[in-house]
């Protein structure tokens, strides 16, 4: 039978997908003259794991390229070739061009044989260009000892016998064999049980190989390095073994006669793993968990068997005298039940970093665009995420980081002529605060021109002239749809477009983003989410016979107002006063048209202070019920849309309640009182 090595191929593309991350960011790392160190062997080391295992999977087009990349690599690890400017900028694409050819492979896209060629051509360029590796006339000795002046080498291969469970298949090797020179193959088939004891996922031959030509030991040796911890191998120069191998046919008596490596198929893949029966899976269907996480998942179930087994004795013969063991047991339960919803909700926690560790290379290439120098500042990159938020996040801060770069970040003699050092600075942190995590995105440049950003937004009508704004207000503009400052139209910014879709893909994902900023010092724009879309802690509220949830990390307190706390403000509508500060009242009786016994009479319930779209309001409701970790599930994937509404659970009686979607809420809220400056049909 055959080996089908699809579910081997798909681990070798995550790991080479991940092995160019490493290559990436160590080029974007390495400073320009002699390179040494971990640095350049980890770059080295990656491209050679993906150059061996384009080769065993028949990839040869991915593995001739990277084995370009891996000479000049090679020669800057000797010490014989300087990295430049120039040589890391062609490594750096060409990094990219071997993802895009992994990604077509993947996919069974095409790939683009111009780019490749192209830059396989810039490779050899460098190469051949001064301050390589030593000419073959003067190669240290050492070098000339490993040519194989007698035209060949013997080969003698025998994979453990595990090596094909591992994916490693030897027939590949051979055929690369085959191209070095004239090769000669014997099958040594000595170590063949019989059919009834036989492992069909063991390989039980051996090979002889005799290779002739002007050969290179190395060019044999990198050959075997993919394997070379799951076999015996000897390697010797032909002429020492020339006598062996001339009677070795003959003397050899289980041996099969001579083959080449193009007639062998059956031999090799007969001792393969058996077929998988799982369909592929796709790239985002997958994740990657700790051992811990299922250790810690596998220990609480253990815990839960034991705790249903009590209750199950209990329940037999059920007596009143039991009641405080049902209580405890009840109790436990809880407890296991809890730790296995926080250990399953683990395994879909992922290191923000996943998503960090596209922006240096960004920020390399959106700066050497823009003529500006900017260094990338991260941390938090440990900090946990739900799978689904990571998944979304990602556009959004591309949109934002870029924004820093183009519109903060000053150019070089600008910030010199204003007392600046001329590399500007981009900071990207994150952090758990409570129950949301937060990503803040920080630069060090002129800021937000608060007065030309206003003038814009008159000119194109978004307010009115006459009408004061506060700071905040202002600097909310630029989330506004066609609101770019911009002086001229590029390729990276300046159409109005973007920041529009981060406040909206933000909003999806039950998040905010707000944005400070102070002239000649730079802007800060702080994106707050949820750590999950799945679970959430809320505050159970009754409006009339209706039950909703209210986020609990949106709550700011909840109070019984006084008649005196009450005013009318022009803009705003109804309002209280909080400590100096006047707050917007949202009657929800009148928002989803439930009858209310309260709804007149604002002192008989309660309002709840909330935090949203960059300010405060107060929720009016008729009880507060109690606090519960709800499961949420999707309104609009069972049903359909519904504004102010982010979703559905199922209460502990059965009944369903609604969550409310404090951002959506809000902009419903307002399209019936205009916000203060801005005309009531950009408010939503």
């Amino acid at each position: 039978m055959s080996t089908d090595i699809s579910q081997f191929l798909d681990v070798f593309y995550e790991e080479s997908f991940e092995g160019l991350d490493i290559m990436e960011a160590g080029l974007l790392d390495m400073p320009a003259g002699p390179v040494e160190g971990e640095l350049i062997n980890s770059i080295f080391r990656a491209a050679h794991s993906i150059k061996g295992g384009g080769g065993t999977f028949g990839l040869t087009d991915v593995s001739d390229f990277t084995h370009v990349m891996e000479t000049l690599l090679d020669e800057m690890r000797a010490g014989d070739r300087e990295m430049t400017g120039e040589a890391n900028e062609i490594l750096l694409q060409s990094v990219d061009c071997l993802r895009e050819m992994l990604t077509a492979k993947q996919q069974g896209g095409e790939v683009d044989e111009a780019r490749i060629g192209a830059l396989a051509q810039s490779l050899e360029s460098l190469l051949g260009s001064p301050g390589g590796s030593a000419t073959s006339d003067d190669a240290p000795e050492s070098k000339q000892d490993e040519k194989a002046s007698n035209s060949g080498w013997v080969i003698k291969f025998a994979p453990h016998k595990q090596m094909l469970e591992n994916g490693k298949d030897p027939v590949p090797i051979l055929r690369e064999l085959a191209k070095l020179g004239k090769c000669e193959v014997n099958v040594d088939t000595s170590a063949m049980p019989d059919l009834y004891t036989l492992e069909p996922e063991s390989c039980y031959l051996s090979w002889d190989v005799t290779v002739e030509g002007d050969i290179d030991k190395e060019q044999v040796t990198e050959l075997f390095e993919w394997v070379e911890d799951e076999c015996d191998l000897r390697i010797e120069p032909l002429a020492l073994n020339f006598s062996e191998s001339a009677t070795q046919t003959t003397d050899q008596k289980d041996a099969t006669p001579a083959a080449t490596p193009s007639a062998i198929s059956a031999p090799a893949t007969a001792m393969a793993a058996k077929k998988p029966t799982a369909a592929k899976a796709k790239e985002s269907g997958s994740i990657r968990v700790s051992i811990d996480k299922i250790d810690t998942l596998i220990n609480t179930i253990g815990e839960l068997v034991i705790t249903q087994s009590m209750l199950s004795q209990i329940g037999e013969d059920f007596e009143m005298e039991q009641l405080e063991q049902l209580t405890d047991g009840l109790a436990q339960l809880a407890r296991n039940t809890r730790e296995l919803q926080e250990g399953v909700l683990g395994i879909r926690m992922l290191p923000i970093s996943f998503a960090f560790n596209r922006f240096p290379r960004m920020v390399h290439d959106t700066s050497n665009k823009l003529g500006k120098k900017v260094e990338l500042i991260m941390s938090g990159q440990e900090t946990e995420v739900d799978k689904t938020v990571m998944e979304k996040i990602g556009d959004p801060l591309v949109h934002l980081v870029r924004n820093s770069i183009d519109h903060g970040v000053e150019a070089p003699d600008v910030r010199k002529a204003a007392g600046k050092p001329e590399t500007g600075t981009v900071e990207l942190s994150a952090s758990h605060r409570g129950g949301n995590i937060i990503i803040e995105i920080k630069d060090d440049g002129a800021g937000i021109n608060k007065e030309k950003l206003l003038n814009k937004a008159i000119s194109n009508g978004l307010i009115k002239s006459e009408n004061e704004l506060s700071e905040e207000e202002v600097l909310n503009l630029v989330f506004h749809a066609g609101l770019s400052t911009a002086e001229e139209i590029s390729d990276v910014s300046g159409r109005g477009v973007g920041m529009d879709v981060v406040r909206s893909n933000i909003r999806d994902l039950g998040g905010t983003v707000d944005v400070t900023s102070e002239p000649g010092k730079g802007s800060i724009f702080t994106i707050r989410l949820p750590l999950t879309l799945a679970i959430l802690d809320g505050q159970t509220i009754a409006v009339g016979d209706e039950t909703y949830i209210i986020p609990l990390v949106s709550i700011v307190e909840s109070i019984q107002v006084h008649p005196d706390m009450l005013n009318l403000v022009a803009g705003k509508g109804e309002t209280f006063k909080l400590r100096d500060e006047y707050l917007s009242i949202i009657r929800l009786h009148q928002i989803f048209g439930v009858d209310s016994v309260n709804c007149k009479d604002l002192t008989s319930g309660i309002l709840v202070v909330v935090e949203g779209e960059g300010g405060r309001y107060g929720l009016f409701v008729d009880e507060l019920r109690g606090q519960q970790q709800v499961v949420i599930k999707s309104l609009e994937a069972n049903y359909r849309k519904v504004d102010g509404i982010s979703g559905a659970t199922i209460l502990g009686d059965g009944s369903v309640a609604l969550i409310l979607d404090l951002p959506g809420l809000i902009r419903l809220a307002n399209r019936s009182v205009e916000v203060p400056g801005v005309h009531q049909q950009n408010v939503a």
